[in-house]
Formats: C-alpha cells, structure tokens, sequence
C-alpha cells in the first residue's frame, strides 16, 4: 500500500484502525510493517495498538476527543466528569476523558491525549446515545443524568451530600430529575436512588426545574 493509497482510504476518517487495511488479498506483515515505518516518520500517530491517526499536515479531521475515546475502548461510552462537562453541566474544564464499559480499567496517554477506561458491570451500561459531538463526527456519550450517576456509582462516597454539593452543579435545567430517578431504578442500587433524591434539591438550586 503507497501512502497515497491510504490517503484515499483512510483522509476523511478522525482516526482508523489498522483492520480497516486488511481486507482481501493484502499481507497483514507486510501492512503493519508500512504502518510502523509511517508512525517513525511522523505522518501517523498511533495512538494504541490497531488504532491510528493521520498527522499534520496530511490530517483533513481534527479527531474529536470523544471518538478517539471510543475507538480506543470498544463497546464503551464516554462518561463521568468528562460527559457532565460536555453537557455543560459542571464549570471545570476536564483535560481527562473518561470512558466507562467492559473490560479491565486503564489510562492511554497518546499524542491526542490523555484516556481513562473505567469497568462497569454489564448490568449498568444503559443511559448513553450517539451523538455528534463535531461535524460528521459521531460518539457515544452518557446522557446527563446517568454521566451522573455513573461518577456516584465509581466513587467511594458519592452519594453523600457532600460529594454531590461539591460538583457544583451548573445549567440544572439539563437533567430531568424523572429521567435520573429512573435510571437510578433500572440500575437497581439503592446507593443511586439516594443520590438521585438528593440531588433534586441541588438542582433546584442551581435553577433546575428539579
């Protein structure tokens, strides 16, 4: 493969991965071999195994973090400080993006970034859709209420009032209170529907229609 071949390929995609290039007739050494020499020479970054980005200049997206997040992880859903952010729902900017899904928990540090993977139980991933989160870019994102809930269920304590008043909740008027209180039912935690009521009155104050 030449890397104008790539070029077509591949230069609308934010980022790719190398199964992408192995389709039909192709020698999987020899693509993994032109791949590695083009990472030396800085047309692309790598930015896991299998999961590639092309650099400036030859670079026509600008990769959203949340979907560098998503190929990254597979079958996981941006989530936590991250998605509530997004959502302009807490006022400080999180350099981290948090993802949360199957799998074993870890941190990538690559040349978009920095990514945090978080398990959590099959029995919990519900509450997230796909979204365009930059033009033609799509991921998949918690929606508000359960990025809440999801920071609640991974941190010690945090359905304790003091966690949730320390979030300082902005533009209240996002969640839906009835929309946390049940997904706070479906997960079937105690702990979250705690969370979800005493968040209602944090809500209101910060001028939510709770």
């Amino acid at each position: 493969m030449s890397w104008r071949e790539l070029l077509d390929q591949v230069g609308n995609e934010p980022v790719f991965r190398s199964s992408l290039l192995l389709a039909g007739k192709v020698s999987v050494a020899q693509v993994r071999l032109q791949l590695s020499r083009w990472v030396a020479a800085g047309r692309l970054l790598r930015l896991r195994r299998g999961v590639y980005a092309l650099a400036p200049p030859w670079r026509r997206v600008e990769p959203h973090p949340f979907v560098v997040a998503n190929a990254l992880h597979t079958g996981s859903y941006v989530s936590l400080q991250a998605a509530l952010a997004y959502h302009g729902l807490i006022p400080e900017h999180v350099p981290v993006v948090t993802s949360v899904g199957p799998g074993r928990p870890e941190e990538v540090a690559n040349p978009l970034g920095t990514f945090v993977h978080r398990h959590l139980a099959p029995g919990l991933l519900f509450g997230y859709t796909r979204m365009e989160v930059a033009p033609r870019q799509h991921a998949f994102v918690a929606e508000p209420e359960k990025a809440l809930l999801d920071l609640v269920h991974l941190t010690p304590g945090g359905d304790a009032p003091a966690f949730l008043s320390e979030l300082r909740l902005q533009n209240a008027d996002v969640i839906d209170a009835e929309r946390l209180a049940a997904l706070a039912r479906q997960s079937g935690r105690p702990r979250l529907a705690r969370a979800a009521e005493r968040v209602v009155p944090l809500l209101r104050a910060a001028g939510g229609s709770g």
